[in-house]
């Protein structure tokens, strides 16, 4: 976002759904900002119009086209939303919508959405930019494809990973992922939300399944491999009150501002899916403890969110390795900013606030950070530079 002393806005507008959670919880912290009520575009007629403008004085945040049948219809080509299929089609109509947007100011920027929503470039970029990421061999332009259940058992061979997370490029929310794990004599485990039904459709569920049986696996992967696929090296995760975790950082203007432990007895903590808010001082006495810096934990966030200048607000899902000594980006969020009664983090700049009146602040003042040039170049390009091999 850019603007100039004195260039206060005066008028927010979101494009997204009016039932969103989100869209409201923003509406609410604006009208608390004592500013007018944002006008909402719905991104369902963004869709059916062929975009939209927005004028000078608005100040434009983009919101998830998600929790809207028709919407998902569109975008992803299927009429049942738990369809896990269509994330690929998904991934190119909502790019090329959200470039038709034009006019005002942007809390978010067209092409920085692009390289979030694509779990392979966003790796990529955030590697390059010295950002501590698991190891991928899917990773950059010169990255080999996955075709299939075959290429998995390829890479995960050749790369000495005998563990692995399987993602969708472009999936969010856990849908389509796989946590692989191999051991000796050839037996292989799969956690997954992931259903198959008996004609071969796959389904998200919220009840997570264990298969070890590969036919089934491999079933399961060759279905998704048209949509594009991601591995990672699983990162051994470090535990509090016996649960593994990870942490959610939002970071506003290049600050990490709030922040949330999620805690599971499975390899995937998305707490639609059984993880459990954990206790975030516990986390902090862990980091000491082990001779670490909480301070330094933040700033590997916010070195991540640095790598989308143009974007005022990312949620950073940061994964300590067991031993608290490390830690390691698993991804970035455009849209991971629901953390509802969640307020700011002592000494973040956004204390007794909530993640959208954070926003609502930095955008007035107008703070949103640069980033070196040689990383916002990289977002434009087709793809990054590969993973080591």
């Amino acid at each position: 976002m850019s603007s100039s002393p004195g260039d206060r806005p005066t008028r927010f507008a979101v494009v997204g759904n009016p039932e969103n959670r989100r869209v409201a919880l923003f509406a609410a912290a604006v009208r608390d900002a004592g500013l007018p009520t944002p006008r909402v575009v719905p991104w369902l007629d963004v869709l059916r119009d062929g975009g939209a403008r927005f004028g000078a004085e608005e100040t434009v945040r983009v919101d998830s086209p998600g929790e809207n049948p028709e919407v998902d219809r569109i975008l992803r080509g299927v009429d049942d939303p738990t369809r896990v299929e269509g994330s690929a089609r998904w991934y190119r109509q909502f790019v090329a919508a959200a470039r038709t947007l034009t006019g005002g100011r942007r809390l978010d920027d067209a092409a920085e959405l692009a390289v979030l929503f694509d779990k392979r470039r966003c790796h990529a970029v955030l590697r390059e930019a010295g950002v501590p990421v698991p190891a991928s061999p899917t990773s950059g332009p010169d990255a080999p494809p996955v075709r299939g259940w075959d290429d998995v058992r390829t890479l995960m061979r050749d790369h000495g990973m005998p563990r692995v997370f399987l993602k969708l490029a472009h999936g969010s929310s856990a849908s389509g992922v796989l946590a692989i794990e191999t051991a000796s004599g050839g037996r292989i485990r799969a956690t997954t939300p992931v259903e198959r039904a008996d004609d071969g459709r796959l389904f998200n569920s919220l009840r997570l399944r264990r298969h070890h049986d590969e036919r089934e696996i491999a079933a399961v992967v060759d279905t998704l491999a048209p949509d594009g696929l991601h591995l990672e090296r699983w990162v051994p995760k470090a535990a509090v009150g016996g649960r593994t975790c990870d942490l959610r950082v939002v970071v506003v203007a290049g600050r990490a501002t709030h922040a949330v432990v999620r805690t599971s007895l499975s390899p995937l903590t998305n707490l639609h899916l059984g993880g459990a808010r954990g206790d975030l001082a516990a986390v902090r006495a862990a980091v000491g403890a082990a001779g670490g810096d909480w301070a330094d934990l933040l700033a590997v966030c916010e070195r991540a969110a640095a790598c989308f200048p143009r974007t005022l607000c990312v949620g950073v899902d940061l994964l300590p390795v067991v031993g608290w000594r490390r830690f390691v980006v698993g991804e970035v969020n455009a849209f991971g900013d629901l953390l509802p009664r969640l307020t700011g983090l002592p000494g973040g700049g956004a204390e007794g606030l909530d993640t959208y009146a954070a926003q609502i602040r930095a955008a007035l003042r107008a703070t949103t950070p640069s980033a070196p040039p040689h990383r916002s170049r990289n977002l434009h390009a087709p793809a990054a530079t590969a993973a080591p091999r």
